[in-house]
């Protein structure tokens, strides 16, 4: 069974169209990368799952419930860290799970659900004094309540430093070890590239690719970018080397040629060039995911933060 399955999903409010025809299906046990510029339609799609807002057209379902007919269930199965959370400074770590575990109606022990999102230590602190990441987690543990089957994500990474981005990936790898879907918006790419299994992009409320990073770089110009150190280089070089077969874009970088490589041809491309201009050295780069994102959203928007 999907987790979620997306078919037709549209919503306008008024001549905007957030949503256009979204088609998109996350398999169980997946965590799943939902990237795209500010305004695509992210938080518009999240806000249906949890029928937080209705579509005008087309249907979502998650865990095998209609999200708008069945709401109320899929929240219950549904943890959901939002983007926009807030903590209460005066209420200790255990105090907000306490809260949480008494609204869900179950009897989950608040100690063990800090121990897993790394905050124990401080269950009895008061909550303001918590740093950016300890009050995410806090957050994250309440969400955690009931032991969800999906977990919705909404820039899980933003604002933390190295370790606490770090440590959230190794959470999230966690919970999903447990069996749990993790569903995650984020504009931090390096976080998705690591730790999804597939992404999907959506640009101006229309799906424009899914598939693993791998997958997309293979369906792209932009799978690998040769550096190349060369004996001779000047524009008319340069000229040569954008016409040779296989080459996708080259430019002059601090006195080194950068070539984008279409397909699995990079060593047919370093003999044209050594033919051109005597390749001294070189070094190969994947496209990262940031490369590929520009790629397919085409347009000078700022990603969503």
């Amino acid at each position: 069974m999907a987790a979620i399955e997306l078919t037709g999903l549209t919503k306008r409010f008024g001549d905007v169209v957030a949503v256009d025809g979204l088609d998109l299906t996350v398999e169980e046990g997946e965590i799943f990368g939902f990237l795209g510029p500010n305004g695509a339609g992210k938080s518009t799609t999240i806000d249906i799952l949890l029928d937080f807002i209705r579509p005008t057209d087309g249907t979502a379902t998650v865990l095998g419930h209609d999200a708008q007919s069945a709401g109320q269930t899929v929240r219950s199965r549904t943890g959901v860290l939002p983007d926009g959370y807030h903590v209460y400074d005066r209420l200790t770590g255990r105090q907000h799970v306490e809260f949480a575990v008494k609204m869900k109606g179950v009897d989950d022990d608040p100690a063990a659900l800090l121990e897993r999102v790394r905050i124990a230590d401080a269950a009895d602190r008061k909550a303001g004094g918590y740093s950016k990441g300890m009050r995410q987690r806090l957050v994250l543990a309440m969400a955690l309540v009931g032991d969800p089957d999906l977990l919705i994500l909404d820039e899980p990474s933003t604002g933390l430093d190295p370790n606490g981005a770090r440590e959230m990936r190794e959470i999230i790898r966690e919970e999903n070890d447990r069996g749990t879907t993790v569903f995650f918006s984020s504009h931090v790419m390096e976080q998705v590239e690591a730790v999804c299994d597939r992404v999907a992009i959506i640009n101006r409320g229309r799906l424009v690719a899914v598939d693993t990073i791998d997958g997309l770089r293979d369906s792209t110009e932009t799978g690998e970018t040769l550096t190349v150190y060369v004996a001779e280089l000047d524009e008319g070089v340069l000229e040569r080397v954008r016409e040779l077969e296989g080459v996708g874009d080259a430019s002059i970088d601090d006195g080194r040629l950068r070539v984008t490589v279409d397909g699995d041809s990079k060593f047919a491309v370093l003999h044209a060039i050594d033919q051109e201009a005597g390749v001294q050295d070189f070094s190969v780069t994947e496209s990262s995911l940031e490369d590929l994102f520009v790629r397919y959203t085409s347009e000078d928007q700022e990603v969503e933060a």
